[in-house]
């Protein structure tokens, strides 16, 4: 018993000697561990709150916008931008907002909403439908230069014929027949064949007296 008594005594003091050089180091590592998931826990809810806001207040401004109540969606985008800026609800409740306000004669409250996603929009491909929105209503404004220069930032390739055929629009809006010409030209080339909007672009060819020109055949195909 005196034995076991020893062999305890010596693994509890071996306890208190690791505890002494090494408890403080063990301590501050689990408040770390415990605050940084307690960080993670309360940045997870505060991003689930955020959601389910943001989304309450897209949901106001889809009612109102599909019922035509162009003040109370103006309202609701503003609520939803100051409380929510940088959600995804937030970027397209801009794209909602400006062509509801553009439809009822708002054009200016609309081409805020649209500048506004250009200028803070994280989603690259929202900010590039923003733009040719915006680049649409400056045209319709008659500013041109202003159209043609929110044209002229990067977009995601994918925007790259519909950007070309836009600035083809501002461009024959301002009388620039050659230049506009060029532009619908690389929005067709650049199309894929099989978008129907392609056909579109091809007829203002046609109407300007430029329609593309057919694909080369295979000599080989075509004797056949």
């Amino acid at each position: 018993m005196a034995t076991y008594d020893l062999e305890q005594q010596e693994q509890l003091d071996q306890v208190k000697h690791f505890w002494k050089q090494y408890g403080n180091l063990i301590t501050w590592v689990l408040v770390l561990a415990l605050g940084a998931y307690a960080a993670w826990t309360g940045y997870l809810y505060w991003q689930q709150q955020r959601a389910i806001g943001a989304g309450g207040l897209y949901e106001e401004l889809d009612r109102a916008a599909g019922a035509g109540n162009t003040d109370k969606a103006i309202q609701a985008f503003a609520d939803l931008k100051s409380k929510y800026a940088g959600t995804t609800f937030a970027e397209q409740g801009a794209l909602m907002v400006a062509k509801v306000a553009v439809e009822h004669q708002k054009a200016d409250q609309g081409k805020a909403a649209l500048q506004w996603l250009v200028d803070s929009g994280k989603n690259a491909n929202l900010v590039a439908i923003a733009r040719l929105r915006l680049a649409g209503v400056q045209m319709d404004a008659k500013q041109y230069d202003e159209a043609l220069k929110t044209l002229s930032a990067d977009t995601p390739a994918e925007f790259a014929a519909l950007v070309q055929d836009r600035r083809g629009d501002v461009l024959l809006a301002q009388g620039k027949k050659d230049e506009a010409v060029k532009a619908y030209a690389e929005a067709w080339k650049n199309m894929d064949a099989t978008v129907e909007y392609r056909r579109f672009i091809e007829g203002k060819l046609t109407a300007l007296g430029q329609p593309p020109a057919p694909p080369v055949q295979n000599k080989a195909v075509a004797a056949n």
